[in-house]
């Protein structure tokens, strides 16, 4: 009777502590779930930053004023912002209103306007991605956390003493968890430390400030216009 007492209670015991850890794993799920998600708002950000800088590319007209401006920007050759930079320009982002005496003068502050917004879009994604950073960094002291708190080889020494309808109840492993599967799930169990690397976000560069290349960029913006006027005459329309 005794002994029985004692097992029952081992057992109730044993519930408790496979329950805690479930609870806790699925918090770990969660907050997983979340985190993918912030990376993929931060993925869509740097969308946004890629129109931003198709837009500028498009005011320079032609390839070679194009290769002027990689030169100013200092844009590495291969990277996603290159790759947006030189893409064909498509609707998606508001076209820029600005007011000037000429056509030259307009079109200057068109381009100088489009780099200061670009500018402001590429903080916006810098700042977002330093924050999933943080989260992803916290995410990974609770994982340690979890398996410092949890034995998942004692977890799986007990689910292999219990009825397959019990494992069934605890949902374990989902419907078709069976007694005969539990010895190879402990490798499928563990969870790995997340890495930012796994989203392939694309670096955000330290573009210059709009003080240190205005002279340039404006210059830059001058010779465009001279050379494709009739061109950027019926853009500014």
């Amino acid at each position: 009777m005794e002994d029985d007492l004692i097992t029952c209670l081992t057992r109730q015991v044993k519930e408790e502590v496979l329950e805690n850890y479930l609870t806790q794993r699925r918090l770990i799920e969660l907050e997983t779930e979340d985190v993918e998600a912030q990376a993929e708002a931060v993925r869509a950000l740097a969308q946004e930053v890629g129109k931003r800088f198709t837009r500028l590319g498009y005011l320079m007209m032609d390839a070679e004023m194009l290769e002027r401006l990689i030169g100013i920007l200092q844009i590495p050759e291969t990277s996603f912002w290159r790759e947006c930079l030189e893409k064909p320009f498509a609707r998606g982002v508001r076209f820029i209103k600005v007011t000037a005496l000429t056509h030259k003068g307009k079109f200057r502050k068109l381009v100088l306007e489009s780099y200061n917004r670009l500018l402001t879009w590429m903080t916006k994604y810098k700042d977002a991605l330093h924050d999933l950073e943080l989260e992803v960094r916290a995410l990974n002291i609770n994982i340690q956390a979890f398996q410092s708190n949890f034995d998942l080889l004692t977890i799986l020494n007990f689910l292999k003493s219990l009825d397959v309808c019990g494992l069934e109840h605890k949902h374990f492993l989902g419907s078709n968890f069976t007694a005969e599967e539990i010895m190879s799930v402990e490798k499928k169990l563990y969870i790995h430390p997340m890495k930012v690397d796994r989203f392939n976000l694309p670096p955000p560069l330290d573009l210059p400030a709009p003080a240190l290349i205005q002279d340039d960029l404006g210059r830059l913006a001058e010779d465009v216009f001279r050379k494709h006027h009739n061109q950027i005459k019926r853009l500014l329309r």
